[in-house]
């Protein structure tokens, strides 16, 4: 194989396929019907979380099949392999919720793995539910093999009494049957439609949000986010990647190539004007420290700042991934904000391109010449800043998220309602329990006092569902789901199991929110918040033995990305392979 950038001729997987000693090696891929061809080409993995357990990956077989014939036709081998995935929608509001984010460690440890013993020369990885995404793109970036990221797609909208509706609209349906707004029966009826067919969740919640991502960051190529699932469109993305995954490897093009601070601020910039889910924080801040990338929470608030919210999707609107998908998908909204010098052109992609010469390229429309109600150009937005704020104050010191979801300028005085627990919480809540004023606090939901940090989207829901959106705030150091809204504020650092300040609020205390002014603050003295702290004594571990004992062991801060990786350190300064791209 010639090399056009500098590098040696040998692949990783001639360290299995060349020489007499490797003669064993071969014996064990003829067994699998590789032949002499196959083995002079590069072996390249697909990563595939393909599963029975939710609809976001149940079809990514197929997806698979059609990148397998994309390598093939490029001349690479296909090398197709499994690892797990955990469904966000089933196994919310129960304890299972606490596997979720431990899948994402569990997949980038598992794909990495693959890769480094079997000598694999590349990846397609492969993401549909939440956590798939961001772990594959850990994997990639730990092996640092060329690697092209591949989405199932989103699910269509379901169709119930003449609306389009999304498993948002069930979750929140369980609220207003607790409060009489809604009957046990038609409840029943939107659960037979809301979910149609395969594909991952289909508003801006964490999957499309994480896609739309891999398109800013330059892991995927552009127009790849928002075919849907069940789409042709679809299966045409699949075989490209495919091809482009042997370009890449043919090229030497790895994530450590093209990965930059730059490309992360774009990442960054892309999910604050859509109104991505606050699960891209955690996500992001872990790729960049598998990266080696110096990225700090901070800088989402100040990107934020200075970049409006120009995408109006579910949870906060009322719109879907395939509306998006109709005009253009996700370089429609690169195009407006790199045009409004809110991007970095130069930043580099998985393609050997620059992201601004893929937007010349792909040529996507402008957003003022689309007759839409749902996206809005950078000097007439939907909001004037992006939609991720990151508070801070006496209760999180190190950081707590918010997204914006509906008016942006919340000034909130309420009364603490303390849980320790989300079931406690959930149970007070759809109990009917709730007033306005309320702050419903939720501790020792983090990712090591949890353990994992669940997501929590019955709860918000459940609150959501009576009416109280925005005048009942939801406070924990767990996560809420991307299809939370309201005055929901998760990632509280340091989380209460660690000793941070939420740990010793009290029943009563009286919490104040000012979102322009970024603050989350109780109203305690330093004097009393120090007695309190010395009283305070950490909780018994939830668990003991087994895989959520070794996370509790294991995971780090949220404000740093709740990463496990011994060798990634979110405060490392940018490595010299990725400064050149800077």
């Amino acid at each position: 194989m010639s090399s056009t950038n500098g590098h040696s001729d040998k692949i990783q997987s001639q360290d299995v396929t060349e020489g007499l000693g490797r003669a064993p090696a071969r014996a064990m891929f003829r067994a699998m019907g590789y032949d002499d061809t196959d083995l002079a080409q590069p072996l390249i993995g697909i990563a595939n979380p393909a599963a029975d357990v939710t609809p976001c990956n149940v079809h990514l077989d197929r997806i698979a099949d059609e990148a397998r014939e994309g390598l093939h036709d490029a001349g690479g081998t296909p090398i197709e392999f499994g690892t797990i995935t955990v469904s966000d929608g089933i196994s919310m509001g129960t304890e299972g919720m606490k596997g979720s984010l431990i899948s994402r460690e569990v997949i980038a440890d598992s794909v990495e793995l693959v890769a480094f013993a079997e000598r694999l020369d590349g990846l397609v990885i492969l993401g549909g539910c939440d956590k798939n995404m961001p772990g594959m793109m850990m994997a990639a970036i730990r092996a640092d093999l060329p690697s092209v990221f591949l989405y199932g797609g989103s699910i269509m909208p379901g169709r119930h009494r003449g609306q389009e509706v999304t498993i948002q609209n069930v979750f929140e349906a369980c609220g207003a049957v607790a409060t009489g707004q809604m009957t046990e029966a038609e409840l029943d009826e939107m659960e037979r439609h809301a979910c149609p067919g395969a594909g991952s969740c289909g508003g801006m919640f964490t999957a499309n949000t994480m896609a739309s991502i891999s398109e800013a960051i330059g892991f995927a190529p552009l127009g790849s986010a928002s075919p849907p699932a069940v789409d042709e469109a679809r299966d045409a993305v699949a075989h490209e990647t495919g091809r482009l995954t042997v370009e890449a490897v043919k090229e030497r093009r790895r994530p450590s190539d093209f990965l930059s601070k730059k490309s992360f601020e774009n990442a960054i910039a892309l999910q604050v004007a859509v109104g991505g889910s606050t699960n891209g924080v955690l996500h992001l801040l872990a790729m960049a420290a598998e990266a080696g990338v110096d990225l700090s929470i901070k800088e989402f608030d100040d990107i934020s700042r200075r970049t409006p919210k120009i995408g109006d999707f579910q949870p906060g609107g009322s719109r879907v991934m395939n509306d998006l998908h109709e005009v253009g998908g996700v370089p429609v909204v690169l195009k407006e904000l790199h045009d409004a010098g809110l991007l970095h052109g130069g930043a580099l992609t998985v393609t050997g391109e620059t992201l601004g010469e893929a937007l010349d390229r792909v040529d996507p429309p402008a957003i003022a010449d689309l007759d839409v109600d749902y996206l809005y150009p950078v000097d007439n937005p939907k909001n004037e800043e992006g939609a991720i704020r990151i508070l801070t104050g006496n209760l999180a010191p190190d950081g707590a998220v918010l997204k914006i979801t509906g008016a942006d300028d919340w000034q909130f005085e309420g009364t603490a309602r303390v849980f320790e627990s989300e079931e406690a919480a959930t149970e007070h809540v759809q109990a009917g329990h709730i007033e306005s004023g309320d702050a419903i606090i939720i501790r020792n939901e983090g990712p090591k006092g949890g353990p994992g940090m669940r997501e929590m989207l019955g709860v918000t829901a459940a609150r959501d569902g009576q009416g109280h959106a925005e005048d009942v705030a939801l406070i924990t150091d767990g996560r809420f789901s991307g299809a939370t809204r309201g005055l929901s504020i998760g990632h509280v650092a340091p989380e209460a199991a660690a000793g941070g300040p939420l740990a010793v609020v009290r029943d009563g205390d009286t919490i104040r929110i000012d979102v322009p002014e970024r603050r989350l603050e109780v109203d305690l003295s330093e004097a009393e918040f120090d007695a309190r702290l010395d009283a305070w004594s950490p909780p018994e571990p939830q668990y003991t033995t087994g895989v959520l004992a070794k996370y509790a062991f294991l995971f780090g801060s949220a404000a740093d990305g709740a990463v496990t990786s011994v060798s990634a350190d979110p405060h490392q300064s940018t490595s010299p392979s990725t400064a050149s791209n800077e």
